[in-house]
C-alpha cells in the first residue's frame, strides 16, 4: 500500500517538472510561431511584382480615364518631388534646410516616404530603376491605393459605378487636409517647429487642375 506522504511528494515533483518543461519550451514555441509568420509574409509578398499587383496600381492606370488630370499633374511639384533629391538640385533650398546640395538623397530612407508613393508598401516605390512610375507624389499618394477600387469598382468600359462604392473600397476623394499633413507638418525633418501649412492655399498651387467629368457618378 503506497505511503500517502510519498505519493503527495511524487505528485508535487511531477507537477513541478511539468511547469519547468512548459517554461523551457515557451521560447522555442514563440520562435517557431514567429518564423512561421515571417515565412508566410515573405511568400505572400513575393507574389507581387509591384505596380502590376498588390495595393498600388501606378499613375498609368489612372491616366486611362483621367488624361487631362494626368497631363496637368505631370507639371506639378508633387510629380517631380523625387528629382529634387538628386545631387545638384534645389541647391539654395537644401542649404537653407541644412542639407548637403552635393549629396544624393534618392536612397535616403528619411526622404523617400514623402518624395515617393508607397515606399515600403506592397506595390509601392522600391527604387528609381525598378519602380520609376512610383517616384514622386503620384495619384495614389493623395487618393489612396487603387488596388481595390480600380480593379473592382471602376471599369473604363462601364463608367456608371457609384462614387460611394469607390470610396468604400478605399478611394480618398476629395483628399482631406489630414492626407497632406502626413508630410506637410512640423515633424518633417527639416521644416522646423514654426512651419505652417495652409491647406486651402497650397491645394490650389500644388495639385493638378480639376476638370469637369463627362459623367457624374451616382452617389
Amino acid at each position: 500500500m503506497p505511503n500517502e506522504e510519498n505519493e503527495g511528494t511524487n505528485n508535487f515533483v511531477t507537477e513541478e517538472m511539468r511547469r519547468r518543461i512548459s517554461r523551457s519550451t515557451w521560447p522555442m514555441t514563440i520562435v517557431v510561431v514567429l518564423l512561421g509568420i515571417g515565412v508566410f509574409l515573405y511568400v505572400t509578398m513575393g507574389k507581387y511584382d509591384h505596380t502590376s499587383q498588390g495595393q498600388f496600381v501606378g499613375p498609368g492606370k489612372c491616366k486611362e480615364c483621367h488624361k487631362e488630370q494626368y497631363a496637368s499633374w505631370k507639371k506639378t511639384r508633387m510629380a517631380n518631388s523625387f528629382h529634387v533629391l538628386r545631387a545638384g538640385e534645389k541647391v539654395q533650398e537644401k542649404r537653407i534646410a541644412g542639407l548637403d546640395p552635393d549629396k544624393d538623397y534618392t536612397q535616403d530612407e528619411t526622404c523617400l516616404p514623402c518624395h515617393t508613393t508607397g515606399y515600403g508598401l506592397v506595390g509601392g516605390f522600391v527604387s528609381i530603376e525598378k519602380t520609376p512610375d512610383m517616384a514622386g507624389v503620384t495619384c495614389e499618394a493623395c487618393h489612396g491605393h487603387g488596388g481595390a477600387y480600380v480593379n473592382t469598382v471602376m471599369d473604363p468600359k462601364n463608367p456608371t459605378f457609384k462614387t460611394s462604392a469607390a470610396r468604400n473600397a478605399g478611394l480618398n476623394y476629395p483628399p482631406t487636409e489630414n492626407v497632406c499633413r502626413e508630410c506637410h507638418n512640423a515633424r518633417s525633418p527639416f521644416v522646423g517647429r514654426d512651419y505652417k501649412f495652409y491647406f486651402n492655399e497650397r491645394i490650389k498651387l500644388g495639385t493638378h487642375e480639376h476638370y469637369h467629368l463627362n459623367y457624374e457618378h451616382g452617389k
